[in-house]
C-alpha cells in the first residue's frame, strides 16, 4: 500500500495553495463567486481533472500494452451539479469524454483496450462508489468507440 499527501494552506476566505511536493509547482484552488474569487480551479473543477486525468492515463496503458501509439489523446470532463433530497450541493454525475489523436482504424486490439481500461483507473474506480460516472471514447475522425453509462 502507498500514500498520497497533498497540503491545503489557506490564503485568504476560499483560496488555498495546494502543494503536492517539493519537485511540483503548488496550485491556487478558489470556489467560484459569490464565495470565492475563482482565482483557481473550485474543487468540483479538480475532481473532474482527477477523473480526467486518470481514464486518459489509463486508456493510454491499456493501448501502450499492445504497443499502440493513440497520442495525442484528450478528455473533456463535465460534471452536473445539484441539490440532494437534504436540498445540499453535490455533484450528482459526471461525464468523461476522451477523445485519441488517431483514427481507430489504425490501432490494433483497441477492442480489448477499451474493454479493460476503466478497471486500472483508481480514481474513477473509487468516486463510482458515490458518484455515476459515464464515459464516452472517440476516435480523431469523431467516431464513438464506447460509450459506457454511469454506474453508480
Amino acid at each position: 500500500m502507498t500514500t498520497t499527501t497533498v497540503s491545503l494552506q489557506q490564503q485568504a476566505d476560499y483560496r488555498f495553495e495546494i502543494r503536492f511536493g517539493d519537485d511540483i509547482p503548488a496550485l491556487i484552488a478558489d470556489e467560484p463567486a459569490p464565495l470565492g474569487q475563482g482565482a483557481g480551479p473550485s474543487p468540483a473543477q479538480l475532481l473532474c481533472a482527477s477523473v480526467g486525468n486518470c481514464l486518459s492515463d489509463s486508456l493510454l496503458f491499456a493501448l501502450r500494452k499492445f504497443k499502440q501509439a493513440p497520442d495525442p489523446l484528450r478528455c473533456d470532463v463535465q460534471a452536473e451539479v445539484g441539490r440532494n433530497t437534504d436540498n445540499r450541493l453535490r455533484i450528482l454525475g459526471i461525464h468523461a469524454t476522451i477523445t485519441l489523436g488517431v483514427a481507430a482504424g489504425s490501432l490494433e486490439h483497441l477492442d480489448r483496450a477499451l474493454a479493460q481500461f476503466e478497471d486500472f483507473c483508481t480514481v474513477t474506480q473509487s468516486v463510482r462508489q458515490a458518484i455515476p460516472v459515464r464515459v464516452t471514447v472517440k476516435d480523431a475522425e469523431g467516431v464513438t468507440l464506447r460509450d459506457q453509462p454511469g454506474v453508480g
